[in-house]
């Protein structure tokens, strides 16, 4: 019966001899330790009942109650239990067994409600840490004196720490040593250590942490505090890698800055080339069926598609800026700008800025960034109108950007790289100013790729009649007039004028002719030079003589708003500034505005 109650007991008892090894264990002890219940004799050291750092303690306890044969009453122990420690309570008394074999026994209880929480707490432990581990950003935790006391595996990481290698450690010595720069980062300056000394949570959004292999990791971290009633117990840092970020900020910087440079090209050609891109030219369209001409629109039709430069020689007047338009039109490049440099109007300081643009800063007035006209052209046509005129200390850098297709803007040291088509003009002869050492040899060889002569009006007689028409035509619509008609011999004494001035003293004559006209009548002898030669005696004295005609209000009115469009168009409709209209009136611009009101006169869609 009393080895049943022994083995059967709810509470824990064990049976140890004078050398203190334990002979028997009740079911529960055994279960325990997972113990065959048929083995009845055992032979346990206390270490396997017991905690292994506990036993030593133990030991002397049991050897005392052994030595003074009194009890140890509920003594705190730490039971083993299939590699599990729990802990409970321990009591124990000497005994004399009728063998001798038995001297001391024991009864020991679980605490299962300690048991259980700790069990509890353990389970909440493993679920923080796999919140912990599950976030993206990295987590760590610092004690109050600034020492490392956990890291989640985002930590690991993102620094490459090694838990066992940094708990315990000054996080700041460990990673944030230094400055990206590499400058020292004293502790006293730190954010982070700053939480635990004010308390306060701390952000920052750009700096670094220091890899363990050295690199630098571009963060954004917050320190926040860990405080309770005894005050500051430590910090939690939580921080992010901001390495695709930051990338993705250059991107959008770099974005940013291609869509500036995009609509600084737009309002370059809104304020500068508007009226000269996308115009229809001074003469419209190319008009002429004459043999001369015919002859330059084949040469025309031949280069137009080949990337060649063209050099278009011929008189003042003539219409080469035409021809460069009909060349841009009919070349692979006709959906991109066709750019007009006109430089016999560039000041000579300001050509380097012209061509290729300058930073702000670059020189007095330079208070913006600007797009020169080669980067304009960028994929169309730049076309260099009286190209003579260039300076010849500029020619050579005009050269290299046109042979290397890069160049840099006045005040700039980065390249900007075009691709542009080159048709130059002029009415000098380059030939001699290249042996006159006025114009560079190897400049005017890549200009001059495929010269095109354009034929002087004189030889184009039978493209005056229709040339004439053309601009009688444009020159009423303009002025709001009825359409007017050359007579026969209107257009014979046309045909007999020697025109060195070419096609645009031929506008100019008509569009005088027009203005003068009262009714349907041109006053053609009116318009004409009057020394031309071919101008009767009669029209010289009707000008230069006692004027007998008499014009009415209408009329004058007439007049006086076909001035006022000629000077408009003339400035290409500009109304204020030095070369604008009201200026070459001799008006000021409000009261030019207000006159142009009041006639209704208005900028066509498509300027001049």
């Amino acid at each position: 019966m009393a080895d049943w109650l022994f083995h059967n007991s709810p509470v824990l008892l064990a049976a140890l001899d004078a050398g203190l090894v334990c002979r028997r264990a009740s079911r529960g002890w055994r279960d325990r330790l997972g113990l065959n219940h048929a083995d009845d004799e055992l032979e346990l050291p206390l270490s396997q009942l017991f905690a292994l750092e506990q036993t030593p303690a133990l030991v002397a306890q049991l050897r005392e109650a052994l030595q003074r044969q009194a009890a140890l009453q509920e003594i705190p122990v730490c039971l083993t239990a299939a590699g599990a420690i729990t802990e409970g309570l321990l009591t124990a008394w000497p005994v004399r067994s009728p063998t001798g074999s038995i001297a001391l026994c024991l009864a020991a209880t679980c605490n299962m409600d300690l048991e259980r929480a700790l069990a509890e707490l353990r389970g909440l432990r493993s679920m923080h840490e796999l919140i912990l581990n599950a976030a993206g950003e990295g987590i760590y935790g610092l004690d109050a004196e600034g020492r490392a006391t956990f890291g989640n595996a985002a930590t690991k990481r993102i620094l490459g720490w090694q838990p066992e290698e940094v708990v315990g450690k000054q996080a700041h010595a460990m990673h944030h040593h230094s400055h990206a720069d590499g400058s020292p980062y004293p502790q006293v300056e730190c954010p982070i250590y700053a939480a635990l000394q004010d308390g306060e949570v701390h952000h920052v959004d750009d700096e670094v942490f220091w890899h363990a292999d050295g690199s630098a990791v571009p963060v954004e971290y917050t320190s926040t505090p860990i405080r309770d009633d005894d005050g500051i117990r430590g910090a939690v840092v939580v921080f992010r890698d901001i390495s695709r970020r930051r990338e993705v900020e250059r991107q959008r910087e770099a974005a940013y800055r291609e869509i500036k440079q995009l609509k600084d090209l737009l309002e370059q050609e809104r304020d500068y080339l508007r009226d000269e891109i996308k115009s229809g030219g001074d003469f419209g369209h190319i008009i002429g069926s004459s043999a001369a001409l015919r002859r330059t629109m084949g040469q025309i039709e031949a280069v137009a598609p080949t990337p060649a430069n063209v050099l278009i020689l011929g008189e003042s007047g003539v219409g080469k800026e035409m021809i460069a338009r009909a060349i841009h039109e009919l070349s692979t490049r006709a959906e991109k700008p066709l750019v007009k440099v006109n430089c016999a109007s560039i000041p000579k300081e300001l050509f380097e800025s012209e061509f290729f643009g300058h930073v702000k800063g670059a020189f007095t007035g330079a208070h913006r960034d600007r797009i020169g006209r080669l980067q304009l052209a960028d994929g169309g046509t730049v076309f260099l109108d009286e190209v003579g005129e260039i300076p010849m200390e500029l020619q050579g850098k005009l050269l290299r950007a046109l042979q290397e297709r890069e160049f840099e803007r006045v005040g700039d040291d980065r390249t900007v790289r075009v691709d542009v088509r080159v048709v130059a003009a002029t009415n000098r002869d380059l030939e001699a100013e290249v042996k006159a050492g006025c114009f560079r040899e190897d400049l005017y060889y890549r200009l001059g790729v495929f010269p095109v002569l354009v034929p002087p009006l004189r030889d184009r007689r039978e493209d005056i009649a229709p040339l004439a028409e053309h601009f009688l035509a444009r020159t009423c619509a303009e002025l709001g007039r009825e359409r007017i008609r050359l007579l026969q011999q209107q257009v014979r004494r046309l045909m007999e004028h020697r025109w060195p001035g070419n096609i645009r003293e031929l506008r100019n004559v008509i569009e005088r002719a027009v203005i003068l006209s009262s009714g349907n009548r041109v006053r053609l002898d009116l318009a004409l030079p009057a020394d031309s030669g071919d101008t009767p005696a009669s029209a010289h004295h009707e000008v230069h003589g006692e004027q007998t005609d008499f014009v009415t209000d209408a009329e004058m009115r007439e007049r006086e708003r076909a001035n006022m469009v000629m000077a408009l168009r003339h400035c290409g409709w500009r109304v204020w500034g030095p070369d604008g209209a009201a200026a070459l009136l001799g008006v000021k611009p409000s009261t030019l505005t207000y006159r142009m009101k009041n006639l209704g006169i208005v900028k066509p869609e498509i300027s001049e």
